[in-house]
């Protein structure tokens, strides 16, 4: 999840659970700064292998055995900047800080992306998709929610805040079975079996969401607003990733080999080659349009490589005024009787 939210969040907590008004203000700011604090994994990074923060992003830091080292942790430096100012006990510093921190892997577990919340004894990426990694109205009446409690040391209203902060990733489960229901009466309409199907939110809400299932030989993509009416978007398909036909030279001993696999694990196995590139491997989860395979990230291998060389780590953000206008007209389709 953004920054921003994981702050708002670490502080809403803390405060609703807060028995005295008096340290309102101090769970608030604890708990902002230990809401984001796990996301500093991102700093564990090489310049000579471009998918090491791949493995280390959402892993020890947002592990659930983590929790109270990383509250710990927090504790000792919030307490000397802020909380022996304002006359709290370390006990008290460490307790708003231990909650804020332990939002952070809860949220992120709500988003698509995959959080190993069972590391050490699983590298299983759990991945609830019930909300977007940026999504505007989740954050918005959180953030101005914690200001008024803050400003006013109204309790009540940091409990109204932790209500917005359940009900709405519940809505987004109910959202996202929906979308599930419709990919597989789309699948079964299709002569297809999937040997699996997940369903995301789009960018930004739970409104719009991007389907992917998996046959023996390809991937499927479509999109579906799930509003008062469903509408399909009918998507794109592209053939699964086969290395020993797709890459023919790869040698398997080779650096590149076993980055490949190291994709392959980040993204769940489902990757593909990159219909406009041919040796960039993409993966199809992701795409700014929900009914396309236009991969936000892929690695681009190289023939030529030796047995040493790493693969390249790319990102694509096209967020051109097309690109825009076309995710407008799903978030507000002018067929209002839907399609199915």
């Amino acid at each position: 999840m953004d920054p921003l939210t994981q702050g708002v969040l670490g502080a809403t907590i803390p405060q609703a659970l807060s028995n005295k008004k008096q340290h309102m203000v101090l769970a608030g700011v604890m708990g902002f700064f230990a809401g984001m604090a796990a996301d500093l994994d991102v700093l564990i990074r090489s310049p000579s292998d471009p998918l090491l923060f791949l493995e280390y992003h959402r892993q020890f830091t947002h592990s659930l055995v983590f929790i109270p080292l990383g509250g710990l942790l927090c504790a000792f430096i919030l307490h000397r900047l802020v909380g022996r100012k304002r006359g709290a006990s370390f006990s008290t510093s460490w307790l708003f800080s231990t909650i804020g921190y332990a939002t952070h892997a809860l949220l992120d577990a709500c988003t698509t992306y995959g959080t190993m919340l069972f590391w050490p004894f699983s590298d299983t990426r759990v991945a609830w998709n019930v909300i977007s990694v940026i999504d505007p109205l989740y954050t918005v009446p959180l953030l101005f929610l914690l200001l008024f409690s803050t400003k006013f040391k109204i309790r009540w209203l940091a409990r109204v805040a932790v209500v917005w902060v359940f009900a709405y990733p519940l809505l987004g489960m109910l959202q996202r079975d929906r979308a599930v229901a419709a990919g597989w009466e789309l699948a079964g309409s299709r002569k297809h079996q999937p040997l699996r199907l997940e369903a995301k939110p789009s960018f930004g809400n739970i409104l719009v969401w991007k389907v992917v299932y998996e046959t023996a030989d390809k991937f499927y993509v479509d999109a579906f607003r799930t509003g008062a009416t469903m509408h399909h978007f009918p998507g794109d398909s592209v053939y699964k990733l086969d290395a020993e036909r797709d890459m023919p030279w790869l040698r398997p001993e080779s650096q590149q080999a076993r980055d490949l696999e190291r994709f392959r694990w980040f993204s769940n196995g489902y990757i593909a080659r990159d219909p406009e590139h041919q040796h960039r491997v993409i993966d199809i989860r992701y795409s700014l349009i929900p009914n396309r395979v236009d991969a936000l990230w892929s690695i681009e291998l190289t023939p030529e490589a030796n047995d040493k060389d790493h693969v390249k780590y790319l990102t694509s953000r096209d967020t051109s005024p097309e690109i825009l206008s076309i995710f407008r007209g799903m978030l507000f389709p002018s067929n209002a009787s839907g399609q199915n």
